[in-house]
């Protein structure tokens, strides 16, 4: 895309710059007015805009385009040109969001180089914009499990305010899945969604990167929040934000304005802040590494997102979605999943939540022939056993009595069961081919109770029996 569109009332100088452009492989449109450059953008949005400041015989001088094309169509990267220069009028038009400011008359050159920059700036934005598209295509909500329906409902509520939210749950849950979620489903979809990883991010370039930074020569280079915008930056594991950040973070919750890193002017913003953790904040506050104030700012809505093991019934789902997705993004083979290796995947440990099962997934497609459908001994080994083969026994349960290993089998696997099942305990007694009422008599011999965390309910073993 090399459209231009240069805006000046004088016929000469709109000329010359299009004669310019297209010898240089541009194309170009004119327009010698308001009217006019507002029709051309109405018509298809250029690629960028060269536009005088002052326009004889219009509605709205150069700066009331530049406020209005920033406002609707703040992709759209704008030169500003003018006869009139000076340094008050530059910084105005910088403020208001222009690319650069060149006086006139100008130099050639000098106008190309200027040119080839902002076109590179508005290629690469364009292709973010294109990534942040299929990011959020690539996170959609998968489940029906009763811990993520409760899950999805509280996001749902929360999509209708702006108040802040905090996510928290274990690394690879999917709280920026949830993040988004909340974006796609809110009156700022439309505008941008800024994530701040706090973990990446070194100390000493954090604000910086947040608060943008504002040169000698008044060249500004926006940071992460103002690029937010009138939509919403989400500060993904807030927990390992610097102290000092932490302070100015507080402020720009409390005034919703910020100072550019070298600069003197307050920047005005509108973002609405989401925040994930997967660290005990609290425990961090105790410690004096989180200000108590900025967790409260953060903290009004706090919604828990369960871990993968809190939902087993969802992980078949979610393993036929990340076969389809790799299919769709990669060209790898789309192989249905084996009843028994389904099952196996309910019993295995996750620590590291969907983001694990993602990567299992991706490991099993491309280390498989691609024909057959995935079985249950090509799932990777756990604690050093290979998951298709026989249950070997360990040395603890080979020293027992027959009854007791039986009971410590039983108990086991039942756990595994439930658990499997989300807790249902109709549905395990049908898999295991039991009535509903002996399971529960097994179940109590072997001191296997049900709890709900998170909205799931999840199997345990009591604390006299666990022992034993």
């Amino acid at each position: 895309m090399s459209d231009i569109l240069i805006v000046d009332d004088e016929k000469d100088i709109r000329e010359l710059i299009s004669d310019i452009l297209i010898d240089e492989g541009f194309t170009t449109r004119l327009a010698a007015n308001s009217d006019e450059c507002m029709s051309e953008i109405k018509a298809e949005a250029p690629a960028l805009m060269i536009l005088d400041i002052w326009l004889k015989d219009s509605q709205m001088d150069g700066i009331d385009i530049l406020s209005t094309v920033k406002r609707d169509k703040p992709e759209i990267p704008i030169i500003i040109i003018s006869g009139h220069g000076n340094i008050e009028i530059a910084v105005a038009a910088i403020k208001q969001g222009a690319y650069d400011f060149i006086e006139k008359p100008f130099n050639i050159d000098q106008l190309l180089v200027v040119i080839n920059r902002a076109m590179e700036a508005s290629k690469l934005r364009r292709e973010n914009t294109e990534l942040r598209r299929k990011e959020v295509s690539n996170t959609e909500m998968i489940g029906s499990s009763s811990a993520f329906k409760i899950l999805k409902s509280q996001l749902e509520k929360v999509t209708r305010s702006n108040g802040r939210v905090m996510l928290t749950g274990p690394s690879g849950c999917g709280k920026e899945v949830a993040a988004r979620f909340i974006h796609q489903e809110s009156d700022r979809s439309v505008a941008p969604f800024v994530v701040v990883n706090c973990a990446s991010i070194e100390p000493d370039r954090m604000e910086e990167l947040l608060f943008g930074r504002e040169g000698a020569d008044k060249a500004i280079e926006a940071g992460l929040l103002e690029q937010a915008n009138g939509g919403i930056v989400y500060f993904d594991e807030v927990g390992d934000m610097p102290l000092g950040t932490q302070s100015k973070i507080l402020r720009v919750l409390v005034d919703q304005q910020f100072q550019r890193s070298g600069g003197t002017e307050k920047v005005r913003v509108d973002v609405r802040v989401l925040s994930s953790t997967s660290k005990n904040l609290p425990s961090l506050i105790e410690a004096g590494q989180f200000r108590e104030e900025l967790y409260h700012r953060l903290n009004v809505v706090p919604i828990a997102v369960p871990s993968l093991e809190e939902r087993r019934e969802d992980i078949p789902e979610l393993a036929r979605h990340f076969i389809a997705d790799f299919n769709r993004t990669q060209g790898l083979a789309e192989r249905a999943m084996g009843q028994e290796a389904e099952a196996l995947l309910q019993t295995m440990k996750w620590p590291g939540n969907i983001r694990q099962l993602k990567n299992m997934i991706e490991q099993l497609l491309i280390l498989g022939d691609g024909t057959n459908e995935i079985s249950a001994a090509e799932l990777p080994a756990q604690k050093g056993q290979n998951a298709g083969e026989e249950v070997t026994l360990s040395a603890a349960v080979a020293s027992l009595p027959l009854r007791e290993a039986r009971e410590v089998f039983e108990r086991e696997y039942l756990l595994s069961q439930i658990n499997r099942f989300g807790g249902n305990i109709s549905r395990t007694a049908t898999f295991v081919g039991m009535e509903r009422s002996a399971l529960h008599r097994k179940l109590k011999s072997l001191g296997v109770v049900t709890s709900t965390k998170s909205g799931a309910r999840v199997a345990e073993v009591q604390a006299e029996t666990a022992s034993d």
